[in-house]
């Protein structure tokens, strides 16, 4: 049984802003291996920051009230790292992926100044995260070019030139006798842009593949993963391999610790095939926490003890000044766009609850569109109540994607809502990998305990069943249309038409000031389809239903709405 470093010591450093139980053993500067062989070494780790360079409010977009809060910021996770690694000699700062997409420092340079930041923060090694891909091979291929330091991803399979070159599937760190593999989800296929030649190969397999070559060519016994494949999945990783005993993952932005709302603890610990206590370790999103975690290994690679916890960067935290300051300066070139006021909204058009449930800021997208499925995924970050700006805007919605219409029977869309209801697409048997969002006349009641494949009860359109015999033409988006998320699969001869971004600008401007009442569009329900005349059964009264009001909404026609169907959606996580 592994026990935690005593005693702690707390750290020194004023204005870091560390969590309750972020607490340093006096041990942690005195690094040694003794007669037995015992090791110490710290890691850092950052996961999910989607080109959050700057701090930002506590929904996501700019922090322009830092009176109500401001959190992350790679300028505090520099403050940080320049008072605290001195003192720990051993140590690692990882990067768990998905640096891209989420703010303007990412739709207006690319991966320009995330490199340049990454670099200057000095990271010793970084996996790929599925929306390192939203551009592509070559994109990706050049962002990793200018990186100066390792990246490791052992599942990634590539024909790219770029991608070869870069990626490897683990490296050695000579000085401390440790490994670090890396590997990233295999649904990138499905929710991102990669190349037709670049595949994405079992995790399991690919995590113990390198483990054995480690074990097989080198002398080394201390082995760690950085993962972006999921705290679910890190736990099956953990469980399924032999020889890894630290994992530090990314993907489903989990916080851990004993913070309020926290999935579970810092670290979680698993069993791996040996026998050994595995450590899980994650870093929530968007750069709100740095992970630190100190381990003691033993001669044979296992770990003794550990201590640490993530570590809050809040308005307590200092930002360094230099770096501030070149990210102000980036900001110039799109600040005045960016803050174009577009309208206000009177309610706060929440983003929190999109994946699990009907939510505000779904409503609104979805709304914008006349009829539309939106897949939650692709909702990034709250707008809080006021003036709505462009920025605003393209943080919530950053992926740019195009409008296309294409057209499904009424029987193919109860297919799809199944799907995305099961989790499984019902016509390929793949996984579906986001949640939805509907617009105003669409009511969709499901039943979450029936077996996958039983659960869509009613799909409803203007207060009438969905014939399925009559054709809808239907609005998506090039993502969904090519395949991604497997709502349905690739679809030929689409028509492009808008960008997700401008409709909703157009939208708030014309019924600016925003203001509505969730209206029970999405209901979790009792019963099956065949409890009756495909009518809507009652609601049970879960959050999804009592949570609405009596709606604010007017009516549409059913032709206006059969005329015009919109499936709007962009990329999960």
């Amino acid at each position: 049984m592994v026990r935690t470093a005593l005693p702690f010591l707390a750290l020194a450093t004023a204005g870091l802003g560390l969590a309750e139980d972020s607490l340093y053993s006096k041990r942690a500067s005195k690094r040694f291996i003794d007669s037995d062989g015992n090791y110490n070494i710290s890691f850092y780790h950052i996961n999910d920051v989607h080109a959050h360079l700057d701090q930002y409010s506590s929904s996501g977009t700019d922090c322009v009230s830092p009176e109500k809060g401001c959190y992350g910021g790679y300028a505090r996770v520099k403050t940080v790292l320049n008072e605290t690694r001195p003192d720990h000699p051993d140590s690692l700062l990882l990067n768990v992926g998905d640096e891209f997409q989420g703010t303007l420092f990412y739709s207006f340079y690319g991966g320009e100044k995330i490199a340049e930041t990454l670099n200057q923060l000095g990271f010793d090694a970084m996996t790929l995260g599925n929306h390192e891909w939203d551009r592509g091979d070559d994109d990706l291929g050049d962002f990793l070019k200018n990186l100066t330091f390792p990246i490791v991803s052992a599942n990634v399979v590539s024909d790219n030139e770029k991608l070869n070159s870069t990626i490897k599937p683990y490296h050695i760190f000579e000085e401390y006798e440790l490994a670090v593999i890396g590997v990233t989800t295999e649904t990138v296929p499905s929710i991102s842009s990669p190349g037709k030649g670049t595949k994405f190969t079992d995790v399991v397999a690919a995590v113990q593949a390198s483990i054995d070559e480690i074990r097989s060519t080198t002398n080394v016994t201390r082995i760690a993963a950085i993962t972006h494949i999921g705290y679910e999945e890190d736990k099956r990783l953990a469980q399924e391999t032999s020889g890894l005993q630290l994992i530090m993952g990314g993907h489903s932005h989990t916080l851990l610790g004993d913070m309020e709302d926290a999935e579970g603890p810092y670290p979680t610990l698993e069993t791996n095939k040996d026998g050994d206590e595995v450590f899980i370790v994650t870093a929530y999103r968007w750069g709100e926490y740095l992970g630190y975690i100190d381990v003691t290994y033993d001669a044979d690679g296992k770990i003794l003890a550990y201590h640490g916890a993530p570590i809050h960067l809040t308005n307590t935290t200092k930002q360094d000044e230099d770096l501030q300051a070149q990210i102000e300066e980036w900001r110039v070139p799109f600040e005045e766009f960016a803050a174009q006021e577009i309208g206000e909204s009177n309610i706060v058009l929440d983003q929190s609850t999109c994946q699990k449930k009907e939510c505000a800021l779904g409503d609104l997208i979805s709304d914008a569109a006349v009829f539309a499925l939106v897949n939650a995924g692709g909702i990034r970050a709250t707008i809080d109540a006021g003036p709505i700006t462009r920025g605003e805007v393209l943080t919530s919605f950053p992926f740019s994607n195009a409008v296309v219409e294409v057209s499904f029977t009424g029987a193919e869309l109860r297919s799809i809502f199944e799907g995305i209801v099961s989790a499984v697409n019902q016509a390929n048997g793949d996984p579906v990998t986001s949640f939805f969002q509907v617009s105003r006349g669409v009511k969709v009641s499901y039943n979450p305990s029936n077996a996958a494949g039983e659960r869509l009860v009613g799909l409803e359109i203007a207060g009438s069943p969905v014939d399925d015999a009559e054709t809808y033409d239907v609005v998506t988006i090039d993502f969904l249309s090519g395949g991604g998320d497997n709502f349905f699969g690739p679809l030929d001869d689409v028509v492009v038409l808008d960008t997700l971004d401008e409709v909703l600008v157009a939208y708030i401007e014309r019924n600016s000031p925003i203001d509505f009442e969730l209206d029970g569009r999405i209901a979790v329900v009792n019963g099956s389809a065949t409890d009756g005349d495909g009518a809507t059964p009652t609601a049970s009264p879960t959050p999804s239903t009592t949570e609405a009001g009596a709606g604010t909404v007017g009516a549409i026609s059913a032709a206006a709405l059969l005329v015009w169907t919109a499936l709007l959606a962009v990329v999960v996580m």
